[in-house]
């Protein structure tokens, strides 16, 4: 039975979004994150873009390491030998790529203007394909930008050259947000039956419908015979309108009519997490969480109608579709009212042993020379994310100071 997995954008697309960015520690939390919930893979980043190449070692570190041990960590750059050529001069550790190139109609006119015909599309990709290939590259997805207005019999073929060619995965893209859960369910299913690949589901939200899009997609490549690969970002959070959430894409595969009476998820996810990423994503992003945002919005299990209030109090499975336990909710949080000290890139040793001792999991130094290196490097951290630091970056920073010093620091074109 071919199976469902996931593939969280978030450090790729998430953070192209205009106004908005992660620093390279918030992006490592969120990899962490998505590894704790079982997520299949994490498009980790840019390995052709310079200032990501030591935030992009120092996380293929941490897997070698054991710190991200399930989770797949995957590279986007074009579909072109120059950018596979660079990505592993820059990364030469990358095992896992996305290769991308525009392939509709609109694409090859309004964009190429001419430059690039058909043909050259789909050997520009196949060249890609075989260059990652001899680099040692195990894993390799290919993009169809645009495929949702790209014509069928061209993106069967362009399917069919990267198969050719010993791409793992067709990455299929709604690029605009352009299909509807009915048009995007057919095309997948065609697509899939003809090229015989696993397929990507890649949906936006320009229509409002990125989630339904990814079920619609995903049941289309499944009933064409293949294992799908739905792409998501944090809290929705992706170019113009965004990207399929994760949290809302997973609830609506897991608790959806009948779904998974019919259908498998590969990786076991840990729900419990959705909380928790949820809010980090919110706070490094700056940007708050919607009230009604499914599961994780402050609204998602509130009650107020007299008939809902006293339904759900009897027996909540008459107003909730799921329990907020599942989800990762329920604990009490605390809100300072009073004297706060937060970290800071001016702080000092007092304020910083004094944050470090008030985990709940307290950190303990075992030299002045350590508890110096470590309060260092949190300054620094502040710098980059401009914003006090959560108490699980303080830990990391702390158990992984090594780690830690790569992804702060940058090196600029001398």
């Amino acid at each position: 039975m071919p199976k469902i997995y996931f593939i969280d954008v978030t450090n790729r697309d998430g953070v192209q979004t205009a106004k908005l960015g992660l620093s390279k520690l918030e992006k490592t939390l969120i990899n962490v994150y998505l590894n704790e919930m079982g997520i299949f893979q994490s498009e980790f980043g840019f390995p052709t873009t310079r200032h990501e190449s030591l935030y992009l070692q120092a996380n293929l570190e941490l897997a070698a390491m054991g710190v991200l041990k399930r989770i797949h960590l995957g590279g986007w750059i074009r579909a072109v030998v120059a950018d596979v050529e660079n990505t592993f001069k820059l990364v030469p550790e990358i095992r896992h790529l996305n290769l991308s190139i525009s392939t509709s109609n609109q694409m090859i006119y309004g964009k190429f203007q001419g430059r690039k015909s058909y043909g050259d599309i789909i050997e520009d990709m196949t060249d890609a394909v075989d260059a990652a290939r001899k680099h040692g590259c195990e894993t390799i997805g290919v993009d169809a930008e645009d495929a949702s207005r790209t014509d069928l019999k061209y993106l069967i073929k362009f399917g069919l050259a990267a198969k050719e060619h010993g791409a793992d995965r067709l990455r299929y893209c709604d690029t605009l947000g352009y299909d509807n859960p009915f048009s995007i369910y057919d095309t997948c299913k065609k697509l899939a039956k003809a090229v015989e690949l696993p397929i990507e589901i890649h949906c936006h939200g320009d229509l409002g419908m990125a989630v339904a899009n990814a079920l619609g997609g995903a049941k289309g490549a499944l009933d064409g015979g293949q294992d799908v690969y739905i792409n998501t970002t944090v809290n929705g959070i992706g170019e113009r309108a965004g990207n399929a959430d994760l949290v809302a894409t997973i609830l609506a595969l897991l608790k959806s009519k009948d779904f998974t009476k019919k259908y498998e998820v590969g990786d076991k996810i840990d729900l419990t997490k959705a909380n928790k990423i949820a809010k980090f994503g919110s706070y490094a992003f700056d940007v708050p969480i919607p009230i009604n945002q499914p599961g994780v919005g402050a609204n998602a299990f509130a009650h107020a109608s007299g008939i809902h209030a006293d339904g759900v109090l009897k027996d909540p499975q008459n107003y909730e579709l799921y329990g907020f336990e599942e989800l990762g909710r329920g604990e009490p949080e605390q809100v300072e009212t009073g004297r706060e000290i937060c970290s800071g890139q001016y702080g000092g040793i007092s304020g910083f042993g004094y944050l470090m001792g008030k985990m709940k999991d307290p950190i303990c130094f075992s030299s002045k020379e350590e508890s110096d290196q470590v309060l260092e490097l949190v300054r620094y951290a502040n710098v980059e994310a401009h914003k006090p630091l959560v108490e699980d970056e303080l830990r990391f920073i702390a158990k992984y100071p090594g780690i830690a010093k790569k992804l702060l620091t940058l090196t600029p074109l001398e």
